[in-house]
């Protein structure tokens, strides 16, 4: 069974709050525990300098006897909770409000604290126990008599540590219940769409985008539904495309290799004479040239990826490529009596592009002007410099395109209702190749028509530092 992620932050949630309570009843504790002491050491210092100042040097006087200092001393030692003791220089107890019963304390030093201002020990072996005991020293006519000594249970510190840092638990009790309506939130917010978004993503990777995810949030998850949802529409869309062009692909053999196929056949069972072979071979020899020009445009459209077609930039004169290509359908414009009229801006016009891609969008637009386009008419092409662009215009008389056709042109294997009982031999790529090829070069190609009164394509080139000198040529 797959982990689901919830469980995943329940376990982590788990976990943390764990070690959290672990730190926090050790370290946590440990280091409470240090402040506390060092907070008493100073409350015990400070007691020390005030008795040493207001209580014992008064021993040192003639006017207080010794039974009234340490009356003193006991209230403030049960103010204070702690034992208070008066020790001589040399280290005689000469007050005890603690009752030790010690009377003198073998090697005493004054000097034991070092650069402290208390020691945790029990203080010459006088306690049972550990104690922290700071002093200060009770000076009286400018000589130092003895030492104020004050000592605190540490078992009593620890117990007030304690008490205090319970209030963390507390505190640590309400994060734990603040995180877990985080991780209810997490569920609803989080978790809920993740697991929708799991759910369709399934069924997106079986072929089925019949449903979408559309998860409406201005964050990260709904731009992940989004894009997912873009996603399933376009792999539907290059599905129902790759059916399509499956289907006009066969389409567009089929029909000329049935053709052919049919005629060889007759011609073998001798359904067509020997004087008639001539005619159909001519026939199959169109045919084949139709299958040769589908083939070849199939391997252009292959050569296009993501990033484009490759090309291949060198400098020519797009002029003269115009002039190299309208030679080729001399025969097809003297049939139907079609006339081509040049403009172009100058006698060379020098671009910056691929030639044998750009000869092949010259050759498309001019090979569907002359299709469209009726007998007796014409066709112009212009080629006009227009700042560091060359615009090259195809203009026809022919039938035009539908208005609402026009935005498909550019599709593969798309043809006109108008065009179909014309253009009996295309392929549908030839408009898209031009598109491809022009896009390859970050250029732009436009297209205006009109039903029943023609057609016209114009595409731009990066023209290249040249010379010009103006020229108009009509022929």
């Amino acid at each position: 069974m797959k982990a689901k992620l919830i469980y995943k932050f329940v376990i982590t949630y788990v976990i943390s709050a764990v070690l959290s309570f672990i730190m926090i009843s050790t370290l946590g504790s440990h280091l409470n525990y240090k402040q506390e002491l060092k907070h008493n050491a100073k409350l015990l210092y400070k007691e020390a300098n005030f008795i040493a100042l207001n209580y014992a040097s008064n021993y040192y006087t003639s006017t207080v006897d010794k039974q009234s200092v340490l009356t003193q001393l006991r209230a403030v030692s049960a103010y204070i909770e702690c034992d208070v003791l008066l020790i001589s220089t040399t280290g005689i107890v000469i007050l005890d409000t603690g009752n030790t019963g010690v009377s003198e304390i073998d090697k005493f030093d004054p000097a034991r604290y070092g650069n402290k201002s208390y020691s945790i020990d029990n203080f010459y072996g006088i306690y049972d126990h550990e104690r922290i005991s700071t002093q200060y020293p009770v000076v009286y006519e400018f000589r130092t008599r003895g030492y104020v000594v004050i000592s605190k249970p540490v078992d009593k510190i620890k117990t007030d540590a304690e008490s205090s840092y319970s209030f963390n638990y507390l505190t640590l009790a309400f994060c734990y219940a603040f995180i877990a309506v985080i991780f209810v939130l997490f569920t609803v917010l989080i978790n809920n769409p993740l697991r929708r978004i799991t759910t369709i993503v399934g069924k997106y990777a079986k072929g089925d985008f019949s449903e979408k995810i559309n998860i409406k949030r201005n964050d990260e998850i709904g731009m992940l539904s989004d894009s997912l949802d873009y996603m399933a529409t376009e792999i539907n869309s290059l599905n129902e495309y790759q059916k399509k062009f499956i289907a006009n692909i066969s389409h567009d053999f089929r029909s000329p290799l049935t053709s052919i196929k049919g005629y060889l056949e007759a011609m073998l069972d001798g359904t067509i004479p020997p004087e008639m072979q001539e005619k159909y071979l001519n026939i199959v020899i169109t045919e084949t040239e139709r299958l040769t020009k589908l083939t070849n445009n199939l391997l252009t459209m292959n050569n296009i990826t993501d990033k484009g077609m490759v090309l291949d930039i060198s400098t020519f004169d797009v002029a003269a490529i115009i002039k190299s290509t309208i030679e080729t359908f001399q025969g097809t414009c003297e049939k139907k009596r079609i006339k081509f009229k040049l403009i172009f801006s100058d006698k060379a016009l020098h671009v910056n592009a691929d030639q044998s891609k750009i000869q092949q969008v010259i050759y498309n637009l001019i090979d569907n002007a002359i299709k469209f386009s009726s007998n007796d008419s014409s066709i112009i092409i212009s080629a006009t410099e227009k700042g560091e662009k060359i615009y090259i215009s195809i203009k026809d008389f022919g039938i035009g395109i539908p208005k609402d056709s026009i935005p498909k042109i550019w599709d593969r294997f798309y043809k006109t209702d108008l065009s179909r009982g014309k253009d009996k031999k295309g392929t549908g790529l030839g408009l898209s190749i031009v598109k491809e090829i022009i896009a390859s070069h970050n250029e732009y190609i436009d297209v205006i028509s009109t039903e029943g009164v023609g057609t016209e394509f114009t595409f731009t080139l990066p023209k290249s530092k040249e010379s010009r000198t103006p020229f108009l040529e009509l022929n």
